[in-house]
């Protein structure tokens, strides 16, 4: 076991890291006198007094991690800290720990389906503390410790590795792991605070503003009222939320390159940038018509404005809603759910498999069906001007497999609960590509808190799955994995 201390060194130490996150809660809590003030104490004092502990049984256990000590690392910090992130729900609104492990896991993974129902009443620290975990998760917490860790002598190289989504993982924009963390996060905060001055323009308190970037940058879904967005019944507000999902649905590497190098050329050169706003907007604009032609609203104009909102929302996995789209035409919610799974970048805060690899997908197709009529033809499959390696192919393949593999026995499983097919599928898809409300039972209208406590497990290892994009959490649990 004494060979896990230098991980568990680190996992101690981004414990405490997270337990002082809810010391900006906890201070609002007292500012507002909203009634959550024990919770938070308590909460903040178990997290650090853990972290705390941790570290200092393993405090002399100091070496630089190896790869698969950065795919263990990341697997226990994202199913261990929504142990700590319950705890105020756990203490302030007397869930289940299974209910609250969710919405925990929901929040950090940037998923936005909850189990909580009367929002609008609730402690306002308690949202905060909701949409604070989805804007943390946003980036991931491992990002953040990459670029604080090297101070205390602790290599982040494999952490970062394991936890960047998306096929090619091995490109760095500045030399050094840390410098690159820093980089990413310098643009998160940034795009966050122009997010907020947004919001607040367009008509939101202050608390509002704040908790709904939180979501928004993170493409979490997660709103202060039952409602969400049909609180504000704003075009204004609509409009703003909008503008930074797709930007939060874009590879956060490529906002840092133009930044850093003064120019919008980076967005021309991307790969993924160009399809995820032609796929985005394309349907937004076809769901509108459809709408339109079906009547659903009085005039194409009405129709457009709650397509383009729901439609860019879901897409991008954020899961807000201006209204219940489960309603619309049947046709229009199925597109929507099957835009999610793959409509983001990656490198972006969005989940499903995105779209560089729903790419390769594509022409790895293209190529067999142009290897079939002209078999002695070389076909290399290109993204770009370049090549992309057959490791990479075999990757993507295989991740597409697993990812389908996965979503097929968890359905079956919710089936196999009493869910009846649509709610156990669109629960399932909803879950693994961290989007948030789905069909029937769990959608716009409604939530998670109607599933019994296996359905709501198997979400919650879906949520995770989706996070990690399945290797990584899969490979911890090989046997494989844990022989010397």
């Amino acid at each position: 076991m004494q060979r896990y201390y230098p991980v568990v060194r680190v996992l101690s130490l981004v414990i405490l890291m997270f337990g002082l996150t809810m010391l900006v809660p906890l201070l609002l809590s007292w500012f507002q006198h909203d009634g959550a003030e024990s919770a938070f104490d308590e909460a903040f004092v178990l997290t650090v007094g853990t972290g705390f502990g941790l570290w200092w049984v393993t405090r002399r256990e100091v070496r630089d991690l190896t790869i698969r000590d950065g795919f263990l690392m990341v697997a226990l910090v994202w199913t261990v800290l929504p142990v700590y992130a319950a705890l105020p729900l756990v203490l302030q609104l007397n869930l289940s720990f299974t209910d609250a492990y969710f919405e925990a896991v929901s929040g950090l993974t940037t998923t936005g389906a909850t189990v909580v129902v009367g929002l609008d009443e609730l402690p306002v620290s308690i949202n905060f503390w909701r949409t604070q975990l989805v804007w943390l998760g946003g980036m991931g917490l491992i990002v953040l410790a990459v670029a604080i860790l090297p101070l205390l002598g602790i290599g982040g190289r494999q952490m970062f590795k394991a936890e960047t989504p998306g096929p090619m993982k091995d490109s760095k924009m500045t030399p050094r792991m840390a410098e690159t963390a820093k980089g990413l996060w310098f643009v998160y905060v940034l795009i966050s605070i122009a997010c907020t001055l947004g919001y607040y323009w367009a008509g939101m308190s202050w608390l509002d503003a704040i908790m709904h970037m939180f979501a928004t940058m993170g493409l979490g879904g997660f709103s202060s009222h039952d409602a969400s967005f049909g609180f504000f019944d704003s075009p204004a507000i609509e409009a703003v939320s909008i503008a930074f999902m797709l930007i939060a649905g874009c590879n956060f590497a490529t906002h840092f390159l133009v930044l850093s190098q003064r120019s919008f050329r980076p967005y021309a050169t991307d790969p993924e940038a160009g399809w995820f706003l032609l796929v985005t907007i394309g349907s937004v604009i076809g769901i509108a018509v459809f709408l339109d032609v079906h009547e659903v609203y009085p005039s194409f104009l009405e129709a457009l404005r709650f397509s383009a909102f729901n439609v860019v929302s879901i897409a991008t996995t954020t899961g807000f809603a201006n209204t219940d789209y489960a309603l619309w035409p049947f046709f229009a919610p199925l597109w929507m759910l099957f835009l999610c799974s793959f409509a983001t970048s990656a490198g972006s805060t969005g989940g499903g498999i995105k779209m560089i690899r729903a790419i390769v997908l594509y022409k790895q197709v293209y190529r067999e069906l142009a290897r079939a009529m002209h078999p002695s033809a070389v076909h290399p499959v290109k993204i770009g001007n370049s090549v992309v390696p057959s490791n990479i192919l075999f990757a993507v393949l295989a991740f597409g497999f697993i990812y389908m593999v996965c979503i097929v026995s968890m359905t079956l499983l919710l089936s196999f609960s009493g869910l009846e097919i649509i709610t156990a599928l669109s629960a399932v898809i909803a879950s693994i590509n961290n989007t948030g409300p789905g069909l029937g039972e769990v959608g716009p209208a409604n939530n998670f808190a109607g599933l019994t406590d296996f359905q709501t497990w198997v979400c919650t290892v879906a949520m995770l799955l989706g996070r990690l994009e399945i290797f990584t959490l899969l490979v911890v649990l090989t046997p494989a994995f844990w022989r010397k």
